[in-house]
Parts: structure tokens; C-alpha cells; sequence
């Protein structure tokens, strides 16, 4: 089974020529800033724990020298061969406990504490950070985005291996195919587009709009109307996504009332209708009257007999 290769030198943040001195700053260093019990960050006590067998392996001249020999043969890309003491013939491994603390790759490098360690070739340790891994990522999109569809150009980084073998991080650009009917929340999936081969997942998330509310595929918005429009009826233009269209409003509305302009709203999936722009009313009152205007409504209050209350 393959194990994934760890850096001892980059976890402790020092050369492959490091002192023992150098070494042992470094870990107190690290140690220090990633203590559980002073690091309450996610992550940090599996990071202590990797600093931790780095230094196991580094501050012991015996062990350094086990591991520099596989991490020679690992770059160049050959099968390790085991120095002179590799296995159970030789140098006997003593961590003081168990293997319970340490990774993977700590074990099978070091045999089970003095156990014979086979030998362990470029492919067994590479295995496991080439292996295909799928990803997931946020595509946000505005409304204009959806109505229009066509393609999204996105941006990210991605792990790949690079020549001497290490795994490397690199940007990529990919064109994102937008389909119809797509909202918030919709998967779209890039086969081999992920790390190392791996699948691509891109989940759409649709950004707030200024003037736009989302019901499904319908928009919701909202309309003022002056007090006589309401009452007397009238031809009133109404911005949608795509331009401005007129609408008839009927004598008589209602503040808070809901009028629906058809296929004004989001495009469903091929062959579908598309959602409606919903409307709604709300009625807006001069604060300022002109001695006119007032004149007007308070004949108007005389001749009226309506009572919006009963």
C-alpha cells in the first residue's frame, strides 16, 4: 500500500545541510507556535504532531541517515535501495513507545521500531499523492450571468507533480460551459479536471442583485406608483433583466399586489419555459403637495365617499 512521502526538512523549515543546532531551534520554534494548548486553530495539533515525528527523525544522526538515504533515491525517482543497517540486521530503531503517534510513512519507513522495513520503491511512495482527487469549488453568478449563458472563465490553483517528482502547486484556467436552467446550488462536473485527474465539482452560487429577488426561476420586484396610477390605471415601463418592457396596470391596484410578466423571468432547462417577472405594487405619496395638488385632493376628500378602513 502506498504511503505518502513527507519533507522533514520543510516541515521544520530547514536545508537537507541543517546543524543539529539548527535543527533543534527550528523545533523548539515550531513546537512552541503550534502547541495544542496554545494553538486552538483547526488543524494545529495534527501539526504539532508532524513537526514533532520530523524532529524524532532529524535531531538522531542513525535515523537522519535511514531517511536521507530514501529521500535521495525518492527524488531521482528510482526504487530505494536500503543502506548498510536498513531492516532488522542492523541498527535497532528505539522511539520509546509505540507507533501510535506517528504517520503512515514514519512506520514504513522505520519498520515497526526495529521490525525489518521492506524495501520501499519510488512508485509505493509516490502512489499516494498522485492518486486522482476530486475537488469541489464555488462559481458565483450574477443573474445577467444565468440569462446569458455561454462560458465562464475561472482561475485556480491545483496540485500536479513536477519534474523532480515532488508534488507542486500550479494555476490553472478552465472554461466553465454554462448550461440552461441552471440556479443556486447546481453541480456542474469537469471530468479530469480535478488534481492529479481527478473530477472537478463547481457549485453555482447566484450573488445578491441590487433590483432582483430569486423564487425558483421566477424574479421578484418591487414597482412605485403614484396614487391616480393605482386608482385611474395606466401604462407604466418596468426594467427586467434583459431591458425595459411596458406593462398595463389596471384600475383599481392595490399596494403589495403581485402582477406577472411572462417568460420575463430566469431560462429553465432546454425545451422549458422560462420563469415570469413578478411586480409588486407599492404606493407612493407625495410628501411635498403644490398648492394646486392640495387643492385637488381636498376636493377629491369631499367628493370621494371611499373608506379604505370599512
Amino acid at each position: 500500500m502506498g504511503v505518502a512521502y513527507k519533507d522533514y526538512y520543510e516541515i521544520l523549515g530547514v536545508s537537507r545541510t541543517a546543524s543539529q543546532d539548527e535543527i533543534r531551534k527550528a523545533y523548539r520554534k515550531l513546537a512552541k507556535e503550534h502547541h495544542p494548548d496554545v494553538n486552538k486553530e483547526k488543524g494545529a495539533d495534527e501539526r504539532y504532531k508532524e513537526i514533532n515525528e520530523a524532529y524524532e527523525v532529524l535531531k538522531d544522526p542513525e535515523k537522519r541517515q535511514k531517511y536521507d538515504t530514501l529521500g535521495a533515491g525518492w527524488r531521482q525517482g528510482q526504487d530505494f535501495t536500503p543502506p548498510p543497517g536498513w531492516g532488522g540486521g542492523g541498527v535497532h530503531m528505539d522511539f520509546g513507545g509505540d507507533a501510535g503517534g506517528f504517520s503512515d510513512f514514519f512506520r514504513t519507513i522505520f519498520g515497526g521500531f526495529g521490525g525489518g522495513a521492506r524495501s520501499v520503491s519510488m512508485d509505493d511512495l509516490f502512489r499516494g499523492q498522485t492518486r486522482p482527487s476530486d475537488e469541489e469549488m464555488s462559481l458565483e453568478l450574477t443573474l445577467e450571468d444565468i440569462l446569458s449563458g455561454g462560458t465562464k472563465t475561472i482561475s485556480m490553483e491545483q496540485v500536479v507533480q513536477g519534474p523532480d517528482g515532488y508534488p507542486t502547486r500550479t494555476r490553472r484556467t478552465l472554461n466553465v460551459n454554462l448550461p440552461q436552467g441552471i440556479s443556486d446550488g447546481t453541480r456542474i462536473k469537469l471530468k479530469g479536471k480535478g488534481s492529479r485527474g481527478g473530477d472537478l465539482q463547481i457549485v453555482i452560487r447566484v450573488a445578491p442583485h441590487p433590483r432582483f429577488a430569486v423564487e425558483g426561476y421566477d424574479l421578484v420586484t418591487s414597482m412605485k406608483i403614484s396614487p391616480w396610477e393605482a386608482a385611474l390605471g395606466a401604462s407604466i415601463p418596468v426594467t427586467t433583466l434583459d431591458g425595459t418592457v411596458t406593462m398595463r396596470l389596471p384600475a383599481g391596484s392595490q399596494a403589495g399586489k403581485r402582477l406577472r410578466l411572462k417568460g420575463k423571468g430566469l431560462p429553465r432547462r432546454k425545451g422549458a419555459k422560462p420563469g415570469d417577472l413578478i411586480v409588486r405594487l407599492e404606493v407612493a405619496v407625495p410628501e411635498k403637495l403644490s398648492d394646486r395638488e392640495r387643492e385637488l385632493f381636498e376636493s377629491l376628500a369631499k367628493e370621494s365617499s371611499f373608506n379604505p378602513r370599512g
